[in-house]
């Protein structure tokens, strides 16, 4: 397996390094990386208008992205982000979000965060959420993505999507707060608990890679196309 750091990126460019490690994937490769300035990311199937505040976004200098997977609306700010690609999976989807989940809940065990998985594809602690992932399968390919939420601010989130109602509002903040949790770790150790945890798992020990020059091309391709209006207003 590959380990491939790449720190700190916008909303734009993190889905299109994303999207060019699948385009390009011959063996695994674990990804971690964060998210400069904050963003909203909403899944491949959801409507724009319907689910971000897109005015408070701007307000706020958040960055809107449409993802290549499904899931709901998800507010990435303080957390770490991993994705996973390979060929190699179940083609079972509840099999192979255990099988990932795995490595991840295995490394978070060493520091202290006793999570579970909980069907289809989330992690809870203590019965409060930290972690939603996502996946999409193209071409014999597998994507997996997800959040480990390290601090979590609820208030924000809720000022940046839409809700049903304003009269609903204040129950549903209510509600996330008592259902969603951060970890209360850092992001380098977080980090480093996942790689230790993933080689532990699947019994490996990664190499670290760098984007390539056809994958760095292709990564600032696709970035352009996930920044466009076009591909945000898909849908």
């Amino acid at each position: 397996m590959k380990l491939l750091k790449t720190g700190y990126q916008d909303a734009f460019s993190n889905m299109g390094i994303d999207e060019a490690l699948m385009r390009t994937a011959d063996e695994p490769v674990l990804r971690l990386y964060g998210w400069t300035p904050s963003a909203v990311s909403i899944g491949y199937f959801q409507g724009l208008e319907e689910e971000v505040d897109l005015d408070a976004c701007r307000t706020h200098g958040v960055d809107v992205v449409r993802r290549v997977t499904g899931g709901g609306a998800v507010f990435h700010d303080k957390e770490l982000t991993y994705s996973f690609v390979t060929r190699d999976f179940d083609e079972h989807i509840l099999d192979s979000y255990k099988d990932i989940c795995a490595g991840i809940l295995l490394g978070l065990k060493k520091i202290g965060v006793e999570g579970q998985f909980v069907p289809l594809n989330d992690l809870v602690v203590n019965g409060k959420k930290f972690s939603g992932n996502a996946q999409t399968r193209r071409g014999g390919v597998l994507l997996q993505h997800g959040t480990i939420l390290l601090q979590v601010d609820v208030d924000k989130m809720f000022t940046l999507l839409k809700v049903p109602s304003e009269k609903m509002k204040g129950k549903l903040i209510s509600d996330v707060k008592q259902r969603v949790t951060g970890i209360g770790k850092s992001f380098d150790e977080t980090a480093q608990a996942v790689v230790d945890g993933f080689e532990e798992y699947h019994g490996v020990n990664f190499e670290p890679m760098d984007l390539s020059e056809e994958q760095l091309g292709l990564a600032k391709e696709f970035a352009e196309k996930y920044r466009s209006d076009e591909w945000r207003k898909m849908r």
